[in-house]
């Protein structure tokens, strides 16, 4: 439904996208995952068409960005981190003037009035002043201006900024909802919103897409290097990482922080896709040391999220 091609965008000298290849399938549910500053809400702007990219193309269906924005803009219902409500206004006089806005009226207007105060939990407070509702309220209500002419792709930045769990479970339930019908992308840097959310997440840093795939097939390690925690009693540090860095499929031995006298702590760094532990567990039995820790890292969102946003 979506194929983005060499996506960059420029800010004068800086380069906030760069070179952004991605294809979303229809009734995805995509989240763009990154630090603060990544690309994520310039990439969302330039999906929408708010921003023109600075080179590379957006097609959405048949049309491009460069050729038919007005057409993509009409499939697509976009909430703002900080949605752009009238907040003197009531939730339903609110709606109502969205929905002319969009082309309603009559029988019409008023039955996507009661789909949306429905799918969305508006139902009791349509009669409130917007500027009285809570955050996860007021986003509730963006939500369903974003969703007001039935669009086929939504596209949500940050919808859970700011929110306190109940909210963020609340929000995140509508989402799941919207998204068995729609083709749903939403950023974010909260890493157990995207795993509970979207069924396929990218990472984006730097302006770059460096990881791409479900929570599973990211966390599956095939590709990433694996770590063991190992603790020694009864050798030095140094034989410990002459031994074990000839070991087979073995990249690194790291010297790690002494905890307690006489214990030795090393991180051994294994290659992509190797569980290197029998052939240390082999080497080690060699020798005369005592192994009181044996630990493979667990791959989970937190620790490739991490892996490939920190810092060089």
């Amino acid at each position: 439904m979506i194929h983005v091609e060499g996506l960059t965008k420029y800010y004068d000298e800086f380069c906030a996208v760069d070179h952004i290849d991605l294809d979303i399938k229809g009734g995805e549910i995509v989240g763009l995952l990154g630090p603060n500053g990544a690309g994520k809400t310039t990439t969302l702007r330039m999906l929408t068409g708010y921003f023109q990219p600075s080179a590379g193309d957006i097609r959405v269906k048949e049309h491009s960005i460069h050729q038919d924005s007005l057409a993509i803009k009409r499939l697509i219902g976009y909430l703002p981190e900080s949605a752009p409500l009238y907040k003197g206004m009531l939730v339903y006089d609110y709606l109502e003037h969205v929905a002319r806005i969009r082309g309603l009226d009559g029988a019409a207007m008023a039955q996507r009035l009661f789909e949306l105060a429905d799918m969305c939990g508006l139902r009791g407070i349509m009669h409130k002043t917007i500027d009285t509702l809570s955050k996860g309220l007021k986003q509730r209500v963006g939500l369903a201006h974003a969703m007001m002419s039935d669009p086929e792709i939504l596209v949500l930045d940050e919808p859970t900024s700011g929110l306190d769990p109940n909210q963020i479970v609340e929000i995140r339930e509508i989402i799941r909802k919207i998204g068995e019908q729609k083709t749903v992308i939403l950023s974010t840097h909260i890493l157990s919103e995207a795993e509970a959310t979207c069924d396929r997440i990218v990472i984006i840093n730097k302006g770059r897409i460096v990881a791409d795939g479900s929570t599973q097939e990211l966390t599956s390690g095939k590709d990433r290097q694996g770590r063991v925690q190992l603790g020694f009693m009864g050798a030095s540090t140094e034989a410990v990482v002459d031994r074990l860095k000839g070991v087979p499929g073995v990249s690194a031995v790291t010297p790690q922080t002494e905890e307690a006298p006489g214990l030795t702590r090393v991180q051994v760094l294994c290659q992509p896709g190797v569980d290197a532990r029998p052939e240390i567990y082999q080497a080690v039995k060699a020798t005369d040391w005592v192994l009181v820790e044996m630990n493979q890292e667990a791959q989970t969102l937190e620790t490739i999220f991490r892996e490939l946003t920190r810092e060089s």
